[in-house]
Order: structure tokens, then sequence, then C-alpha cells
């Protein structure tokens, strides 16, 4: 019993060290007079000549909770498979407020549209030091977990220059390289086109009661209800892309729930290093896997 109690320690100890030894940069990437945001920028160990590709990863919580801390580990793996991760801090806007039934349409909305301005910002601050932190500004990949999926899908096709609430500091001509989603949706499905549609890589559980697998309200409210809100989610948008003959490829997990939004960044991570190898590498694929969730 000893020696398996000092084992353990052994290897607590080292995997301590190990995580400790991954090289991460936290900074301020947007300030203004009531808000500071942060981000841990996690950078391969292993130094290449070329520039490092780059997933911007925002956590989920509804608006309300959560932290750029809670996928710590989905940033190492990547970062140990040759990806820079940039894991932001976003606005709370709804915290101790109602993001549910009894909410308002027009603070949910709110709340997107400034998690999604904050999300340009972290990637405009980004840019402008890529050579800084060799990132390759051409090859950066967005990511999110639930309301961060959201943050996801609206930064990609949401009008920049229409829905910014901070300085228009992007490129001119900048798209993200792809999008990685987990339990996520948009409120418009028809926002993308085969113009700007990017590679996805979508997990879902197909009874999520919360984000609507296909096409359905916001947290299932009624169509009374206050904060009533209809929203695609990860199959709507695996169908639409499907009929623009774009790549994405969707993973169901069948009967599960909400609690399977961070399936693919906590469970299993290769899901994810090998879309982004696949797409950097130029394949294409349409697929759509069905895991059973129990």
């Amino acid at each position: 019993m000893k020696k398996t109690i000092f084992q353990l320690s052994i290897f607590i100890c080292l995997t301590l060290n190990f995580v400790d030894a991954q090289e991460v940069k936290t900074m301020t990437y947007f300030q203004n007079d009531t808000i500071a945001l942060d981000l841990d920028l996690y950078l391969p160990q292993k130094k290449a000549d070329k520039k490092t590709p780059l997933v911007i990863f925002a956590f989920g919580g509804g608006f309300s909770g959560g932290n750029r801390t809670t996928e710590r580990d989905f940033a190492i793996y990547l970062a140990q498979n040759g990806f820079a991760v940039a894991n932001i801090s976003y606005s709370l806007y709804m915290k101790d407020k109602d993001f549910g039934c009894g909410g308002t349409l027009t603070e949910k909305i709110k709340a997107i549209q400034i998690g999604v301005s904050d999300m340009w910002q972290a990637t405009s601050y980004l840019i402008k030091n890529a050579d800084k932190y060799n990132l390759d500004s051409s090859k950066i990949f967005i990511s999110g977990i639930s309301a961060g999926a959201e943050i996801g899908f609206h930064a990609s096709f949401w009008d920049y220059k229409l829905m910014n609430l901070y300085q228009n500091n992007l490129p001119e001509s900048f798209k993200y390289a792809g999008f990685i989603g987990g339990s996520g949706a948009i409120m418009d499905v028809n926002l993308i086109t085969s113009e700007n549609a990017i590679p996805m890589l979508l997990g879902h559980g197909n009874q999520d009661k919360l984000v609507p697998y296909s096409v359905g309200p916001h947290r299932s409210c009624s169509t009374n209800a206050s904060g009533w809100l209809i929203l695609f989610g990860s199959n709507a948008v695996y169908n639409h892309l499907i009929s623009l003959h774009k790549e994405v490829k969707l993973i169901t997990f069948d009967g599960g729930g909400h609690e399977f939004s961070g399936y693919l960044f906590q469970k299993e991570p290769h899901y994810v290093l090998e879309f982004l190898n696949d797409i950097l590498a130029g394949k294409k694929e349409e697929s759509h896997i069905i895991i059973p969730s129990k």
C-alpha cells in the first residue's frame, strides 16, 4: 500500500512539473474604462521553422459564468501537437440576469453581440502580435463550447462592421480558417453562404434541451415567453453546409443532452486535432458520426 501511494505521489509530481513546463503567456487583449479582458496563449514547446497555426477558444457558461482556464488540458494537448491556443476571457453580460425563458430577447442578443465583439478584439490583438509569437495569421481557427460556440458561430458569420461594438480593426479580408463548436447554434443559418462558409467540426447531443440540435427555441422556451429566441443548432448547420457542398463534420451524441457540449474538447480532443490537420492539409470531408451517449 505504501509503495502504491509513493508511486502515485511521484506520478502526480511528474504530471504537475510537465504541465508547468508548458509555455503559457497571459496578456490583456482589450481594456476600456469598465473592463479588462485577458487571454492565455499556449505555445508549442518545440519551435518550428514555419509559423504556428492558432486556435482561439471561448468557454461556455450561458454568458453569466465560467472562465478561460476550464479547458486548459485541451489547450495543452493542442500545443503539444504543434498548435498555438488562445483561451480568452469575455464579458459575462448575463451575470445575475435571466438568460432563460424569463429574460428578454434584446438582452440575449446583446450578450452574444458583446461576446462576439470581444472575440473580434482578441483576434485583432493576436494578429497584431503574430510575429512576436510566431503565429500564422492566415490560419486562425475559432472554437467554443455552448455560449462560447454561439460566439464562434456569430463571430464567423455576422457582418463585422455592422455588429462590432468596438474599434473595427480586423483586416478587411480576414476570415477564420475553420470553426469547432460544441453544442452551439446560430440565430439565422442563412448568414452562412457559399462565399463566407468555412470548414466546421460540430458536436451536439440530439436531445439537447438548452441549445437545439436542429431548429428550435433556446432553452425550449414557449413562443409566448419573453426570452423566446429561435436558434439553428449543429444539425441544421450541417444540413445547410451539405446543401452548399462545403466541408463539415458532425458528431451526434445519440440520446445525449447539453452535458455533451464539452465532449470534443474534454474527452476526445483527437477529433479536433484530426480536423485541424486535415484542413491544413487541404483535405475535404463531409461526414456524420453518430455516437451512442450511453
